[in-house]
């Protein structure tokens, strides 16, 4: 079976412009890849202006699609209200919103200070309500129909999930944000759905989470009825699906992509439990290094 197969026809976004968060690495830039591909012109945003100017680079001469690279910090609502307003002035308007933009780190909830909390939540959810408050005022105000916003949620939304404390709780706000915006604002012409993916190994985040000579010892893919991690072009397929107009009657839900994983244990890093005290501090030391890296 030939999982990375594309799933639309070449033409199912033109004329769409999408604005991605988190577009410059990992899912976000495959997501942001098909959609090119299939015709949208795409604004991808991160902290780091240099990284997504090679990534349009990169992404343009791949794709012949256009793209524009806008350096935002989520978490500050004036950049997020320049960001757009560049949006729009390069191409006259966004349609589609995915608030892709995360930030996440394992650890033992009592080793954790207010800010590193403070720090997951100001991304995912003050960083998604930013974004969405911004674009979908505007679409509100310019009476722009047809516009739609798509959610990177996690399966842990709605189960929560020891040692990702922070990211669990901002996830569970960023999902009951995605079902009542569904219903209260339908009526100007949005529609907000998300994704629960599984496993779907990035280098970034993972390496983050879980550092190499720690990573080996936990196999994600054996939670997982499937037997297997996710490839991206699965997740990109079904996100160009919930931002194309063949989805136009889908509003308000929350698709699964994890092969199961959820239904066989829910808490996708429950598993953590078996890390004793010592190799905490090991992790830790080899998280903190990576950063400094």
């Amino acid at each position: 079976m030939n999982y990375t197969a594309k799933m639309l026809r070449d033409d199912a976004l033109k004329g769409k412009t999408i604005v991605v968060t988190g577009g410059g690495s990992g899912l976000g830039k495959s997501m942001t890849t098909y959609f090119m591909e299939l015709g949208a012109n795409v604004i991808i945003t991160s902290r780091n202006i240099e990284k997504l100017e090679r990534v349009k680079t990169e992404l343009e001469t791949k794709t012949g699609g256009k793209c524009l690279a806008l350096a935002c910090d989520v978490r500050n609502i004036e950049e997020v209200e320049a960001m757009h307003k560049k949006a729009i002035k390069t191409f006259g308007k966004v349609d589609v919103l995915l608030n892709n933009a995360a930030g996440n780190f394992i650890s033992p909830t009592e080793r954790l200070s207010a800010n590193a909390f403070d720090t997951i939540i100001d991304i995912v959810l003050k960083g998604t309500k930013n974004c969405t408050l911004t674009f979908g005022k505007h679409w509100i105000d310019t009476k722009q129909t047809n516009t739609s916003v798509l959610n990177i949620v996690t399966t842990y939304a709605w189960t929560g999930s020891a040692y990702v404390v922070p990211s669990a709780t901002a996830k569970a706000g960023v999902l009951a944000m995605t079902r009542s915006l569904a219903v209260e604002w339908a009526k100007y012409g949005m529609r907000f759905n998300a994704i629960a993916p599984g496993p779907f190994p990035t280098k970034g985040a993972w390496d983050r989470l879980l550092p190499e000579d720690i990573r080996g010892k936990f196999d994600l893919a054996k939670k997982v009825p499937l037997k297997r991690v996710g490839e991206h072009q699965e997740l990109s397929n079904l996100a160009a699906y919930l931002v194309s107009d063949f989805s136009a009657y889908m509003n308000g839900e929350v698709i699964t992509i994890d092969g199961g994983e959820w239904l066989k244990g829910a808490g996708q890093m429950n598993l953590l439990e078996q890390i004793p005290e010592a190799l905490w501090d090991q992790l830790e030391a080899a998280i903190r290094s990576k950063k400094r890296s």
